[in-house]
């Protein structure tokens, strides 16, 4: 339990490669949020530029940068940005690996283009919206594992939910999507009495060294939660 003890699923991106950031690197990345999410995508670009060159180190103004292309529909560069996010950062950083493994797919034409940057903008819709987005990639594209992952988060109903997963982890899941899915599924286990279940599938994905650092953080607080319980 003490090895579990401070793990709340809560991963802080903005450290990770930040040892070394200026104040005024922060300063700089602050703006450019704050000027994307007024829409003023010229202005970000530039000010993530100038964050970068202060903090070359630091994943998080490419990430951005990466995440402003793609809602500005240039999906070759901010393919290359999520790239360079993932060498940056080899266990994961905020959704990169996901976004990365959709883009691949859209370029070799298993999705339609534009369909990283409609996918990337589903969480800023309401949750039956949403829900009903999911039902429907899931029929189009059932090989997607991200949307089976995002729409058994959705379900209520037990079965549902694990029929959800299974289909997910069917479909090669890039490690962050797959570590979560497995996650849902120990506790759907949990819920139904296999707590052994669960534990084994938890205490595998904390200790494997291929677990992303979402993953592994994610793990390490359901089982701490589980074990209490």
């Amino acid at each position: 339990m003490r090895d579990l003890e401070g793990f709340t699923g809560r991963v802080r991106w903005e450290i990770i490669g930040s040892a070394a950031v200026s104040q005024e690197a922060v300063r700089l990345h602050q703006e450019a949020r704050e000027a994307g999410g007024q829409g003023d995508y010229a202005r970000a670009l530039t000010l993530l530029d100038q964050a970068q060159a202060l903090a070359p180190a630091w994943p998080y103004p490419v990430y951005d940068a990466a995440f402003t292309y793609l809602l500005q529909d240039e999906t070759a560069k901010a393919e290359e940005l999520y790239a360079q996010v993932d060498q940056m950062a080899p266990r994961g950083f905020f959704t990169c690996k996901t976004t990365l493994d959709i883009l691949w797919r859209e370029r070799a034409g298993e999705l339609f283009p534009g369909f990283g940057k409609a996918y990337a903008t589903l969480e800023w819709l309401g949750q039956p919206r949403r829900k009903a987005l999911l039902e429907g990639i899931t029929v189009e594209y059932p090989s997607l594992a991200p949307a089976w992952k995002e729409l058994a988060a959705l379900l209520q109903d037990d079965a549902d939910r694990m029929h959800a997963i299974e289909r997910g982890l069917e479909c090669n899941p890039d490690p962050d999507t797959k570590g979560m899915l497995l996650i849902s599924k120990a506790s759907v286990l949990a819920r139904r009495g296999d707590r052994d279940g669960a534990m084994s599938i938890l205490g595998e994905l904390a200790l494997s060294p291929e677990s992303t650092l979402a993953t592994e953080h994610h793990a390490k607080a359901a089982l701490a939660l589980l074990i209490s319980q």
